[in-house]
C-alpha cells in the first residue's frame, strides 16, 4: 500500500529551487531531436510520480534560463504537446521541435519509439 507522502510533496518543497535545478539538469541532457515525457524527467530527477512538478518548473523558467534549458523537448506521455493557457506557446514549441528534426504525425503526435529519449 502506498502512503499519501508517496504521491504528494510537502508544500515547502513545491517551490524549492534545488528541486527545480534537478529538473533543469535532466532537461538539459535531452539531446537535440529527441523528446522526453514529464514523467520520465521527474523519474530521472528522483521525483517519481511528480510529473506535474516538471511542468511547474518549466513554466517557472526565467528568461535567461529559457535560453539554456531546452524546455521544448518535454511533452506529455501520449506524445502530444501539452495544452497551455497560451495557444501560441504550443505553436512555438512545435516549431522548435520541428527545427530540431522531430516529426509530428497527422494527429499532431510525436512517435516516442522514433524520437523518444532513451535514458
Amino acid at each position: 500500500m502506498y502512503s499519501a507522502s508517496a504521491f504528494f510533496l510537502h508544500p515547502s518543497q513545491v517551490k524549492s529551487d534545488s528541486l527545480y535545478r534537478r529538473i533543469y539538469a535532466v532537461v538539459k541532457k535531452i539531446p537535440r531531436g529527441k523528446v522526453a515525457s514529464y514523467g520520465q524527467v521527474a523519474r530521472i530527477a528522483g521525483l517519481e510520480r511528480h510529473a506535474r512538478m516538471v511542468g511547474y518548473a518549466l513554466h517557472a523558467l526565467s528568461e535567461s534560463d529559457v535560453e539554456n534549458v531546452p524546455w521544448q523537448r518535454v511533452i506529455n506521455a501520449q506524445g502530444y504537446i501539452s495544452i497551455r493557457s497560451n495557444p501560441l506557446a504550443a505553436k512555438i514549441q512545435r516549431k522548435f521541435l520541428e527545427h530540431e528534426g522531430v516529426e509530428f504525425d497527422h494527429r499532431d503526435k510525436v512517435d516516442f519509439k522514433k524520437f523518444g529519449w532513451k535514458k
